[in-house]
């Protein structure tokens, strides 16, 4: 049945069930425009944590194209509720609805990579990382634009360990570097999950489809090589670090993605770095050849 909440949003039906919360198709009864409501989960004794009232009112400022945009935030005293703009469907229904087997056509992924990676440039360069990117949270609208949401929510809940529902939070797309459990990340564990989502949209598979932290890590050692002191100073005082982890040596890229064309494949082998410092960031990734033929990829910011 529709309700009616404060600030006159009509919910209708239900969306989906996420990490934080339950998402909502809505109208706003004022001007009929279809919005998102987010409905966030509060533990009923502590309420919402003032640090995500903070951080959620942030994310109101970002302005961007490729961002999702917040237009409002409604606190009433059980209920946090966030009405964003509606976007057609996620990015991995796109890859089921428009792909071959999920694989999209090169020049799409080109144009969503870029764009992709101008959201992600934006909120980097305000500080604000988004810690659990993955298809889901990419969103896709009739005329093509992407744009990233959910960006904020990770640093006002933490990094998520398991989903309201009690389904297993995706460990597809996090860093080695925070599956090592390291504690001082920053702005390259976003762009490692840039890497993985551009492979999956060349492959039309899951890059590194782990079922556990441990397996995780071996199915990205068994591409990217075992990391050694040598290779990665410190990396053996990391919490997780085994030294009986399994020796595999790194392999060619090209035979992981082969639908990628080479500079494609410099682009995503600067993502996919073990080690998080020798990253690319996202704004010069957005100065990567691979986008030279992009139609309006040079006038934009």
């Amino acid at each position: 049945m529709a309700r009616t909440h404060p600030s006159s949003f009509q919910q209708l039906e239900k969306l989906g069930e996420g990490t934080y919360a339950t998402v909502y198709k809505g109208r706003n009864c004022q001007t009929g425009e279809m919005v998102a409501l987010k409905e966030i989960h509060l533990d009923s004794e502590e309420g919402t944590p003032s640090t995500a009232i903070r951080e959620i009112s942030l994310m109101k400022e970002l302005h961007h194209d490729n961002i999702l945009s917040l237009y409002d935030v409604i606190h009433t005293e059980n209920k946090l509720m966030l009405v964003f703009e509606y976007m057609d469907q996620d990015l991995k229904k796109y890859q089921e609805t428009h792909g071959n087997h999920g694989q999209l056509e090169p020049n799409v992924v080109k144009s969503f990579s870029f764009q992709l990676l101008r959201g992600i440039a934006f909120c980097h360069d305000n500080r604000i990382l988004h810690r659990d990117l993955k298809p889901q949270n990419l969103l896709i609208n009739s005329k093509g634009q992407l744009k990233l949401a959910d960006f904020g929510l990770a640093r006002a809940f933490g990094i998520p360990v398991n989903t309201f529902s009690n389904e297993v939070v995706t460990l597809w797309y996090r860093a080695p570097d925070v599956l090592l459990g390291s504690r001082t990340y920053n702005t390259s564990i976003d762009i490692w999950s840039v890497g993985c989502i551009i492979a999956e949209m060349f492959t039309g598979r899951a890059l590194f489809p782990g079922t556990t932290n441990e397996d995780q890590l071996q199915r990205i050692f068994r591409v990217m090589g075992t990391p050694t002191e040598r290779i990665w100073p410190g990396v053996s005082q990391f919490p997780e670090y085994k030294s009986n982890f399994p020796i595999y040596v790194t392999q060619d890229l090209r035979h992981v993605v082969p639908r990628i064309d080479p500079l494609g494949l410099d682009l995503l082998s600067r993502m996919l770095r073990l080690q998080p410092d020798l990253r690319i960031s996202a704004t010069e990734a957005l100065r990567h050849p691979w986008f030279d033929d992009l139609p309006g990829a040079r006038t934009v910011s």
